[in-house]
């Protein structure tokens, strides 16, 4: 599907001069009510009009997962929705795939396995185009898998719990979007602050994200981060963090002492690079929102499937620490 218009409209010019917004999704974003997120999206993608290429490496839905967003992106005014879907870093470094991003206005990475996504797309020629429209001032958008893989430092699996542990988490590398971030999604609905205290832990100088469903943050080109949605975004601090990290072995609970943990609703802005609170909330934060019209049974039966995507990641990590426990012992 790749570079097929679907929205029956020329795409526009991509935009130009900074680097573009980059939005990171807790993942079950509202798709049929208020929809704040994903018309935020649209406005900062140039609706109504705009060109917005949608990428489902990470969905195990196939092709329909891309129909699905294109369906909603169209209704909410953007004039054109193209879809990638390489499966093979062969694929990923095809000139059409790179080619198909050349004024885009927006990319919208969907959700499933951020490790599928990262080592499929990271570092190939796909990849560097999507680095390029950004960098050129288009808005990227992800959501759940896609929020994690959008930083240079990406959560790849780890376990839940709220006590951060030796081997619960493990690393590795993103899309590089964001630098000197790392982000963790489905965060209070999967009780995921122990493993993202662990990665704080053992590389302080990150930025911890957690995104709750239904809420993203937004990052600015200046480093400032806004949070809109229902739930919260968590940050963790760590540069003031003092740990035994370096000496707990096997699944022990880790030492954390010290560690500054902000929790931010819709409204508030939050500095990546100085580590500080801005602002009290704003009373337009929400202004994106707009009536949904009414959607079909198919649409909201995929919109289900489309939420759960990575939700049994809980049982491929129970998988491979129990190999891990058998190897060692």
């Amino acid at each position: 599907m790749a570079g097929q218009n679907r929205g029956g409209s020329p795409p526009t010019s991509a935009p130009s001069g900074e680097r573009g917004p980059v939005m990171v999704i807790g993942g079950a974003e509202d798709k049929f009510r208020d929809r704040v997120i994903l018309a935020r999206f649209t406005e900062l993608a140039g609706a109504p009009g705009g060109h917005v290429s949608v990428i489902s490496t990470a969905s195990e839905l196939g092709e329909a997962a891309t129909e699905f967003y294109r369906e909603l992106f169209v209704s909410m005014g953007i004039a054109s929705v193209s879809g990638l879907r390489p499966l093979t870093r062969e694929e990923a470094n095809r000139d059409d795939h790179a080619a198909a991003l050349q004024g885009v206005t927006g990319i919208f990475l969907t959700g499933g396995n951020q490790l599928r996504l990262s080592s499929v797309v990271g570092g190939t020629a796909l990849g560097r185009a999507v680095v390029a429209a950004h960098a050129g001032g288009a808005v990227v958008a992800g959501t759940s898998a896609g929020a994690s893989a959008v930083s240079s430092h990406m959560v790849a699996f780890g376990s839940s719990g709220a006590t951060p542990k030796h081997r619960m988490v493990h690393m590795s590398a993103g899309l590089g979007l964001l630098s000197n971030v790392v982000i963790d999604q489905h965060f209070e609905q999967r009780t995921r602050l122990g493993r993202l205290l662990a990665v704080v832990a053992q590389s302080p100088s990150l930025v911890g994200l957690g995104l709750d469903e239904d809420t993203a943050a937004v990052v600015h080109a200046d480093d400032t981060l806004e949070v809109i949605g229902r739930g919260s975004v968590t940050v963790v601090d760590g540069s003031r963090m003092v740990t035994d990290a370096f000496r707990t072995k096997g699944y022990r609970p880790m030492m954390v002492s010290g560690a500054v943990l902000h929790s931010l609703p819709a409204g508030y802005r939050f500095d990546l690079r100085t580590r500080e609170l801005l602002t009290v909330p704003d009373p337009n934060a929400e202004r994106a929102a707009r009536v949904a019209g009414p959607a079909s049974k198919r649409l909201r039966t995929m919109a289900r499937r489309v939420a759960s995507e990575g939700a049994d990641d809980r049982a491929e990590t129970r998988r491979r620490s129990r190999e891990d426990r058998e190897a060692s012992s």
